[in-house]
């Protein structure tokens, strides 16, 4: 399984919390790309709930990653 800020973005508006089933069934009617499917059908905990995109991918970036002030803009 990898990730990349691209096919994270295709969860952004899932509707978390959220089990397996529920994010493919999510991303087949956004029209995600198959490899954010393929991530998606390799968890292996089928009724695990997810909170958010960092209990799929623990390394998301955040905000703070970013070297970006708001406040200058």
């Amino acid at each position: 399984m990898y990730w990349t800020l691209e096919l994270a973005s295709y969860l952004e508006d899932a509707p978390w919390p959220a089990v397996k089933d529920e994010l493919i069934e999510f991303a087949y009617r956004s029209g995600a790309p198959m490899e954010m499917i393929e991530n998606l059908n390799e968890i292996e905990d089928e009724q695990e709930v997810f909170d958010n995109i960092e209990d799929l991918w623990p390394d998301y970036p955040t905000k703070e990653d970013f070297l970006f002030n708001e406040d200058e803009y």
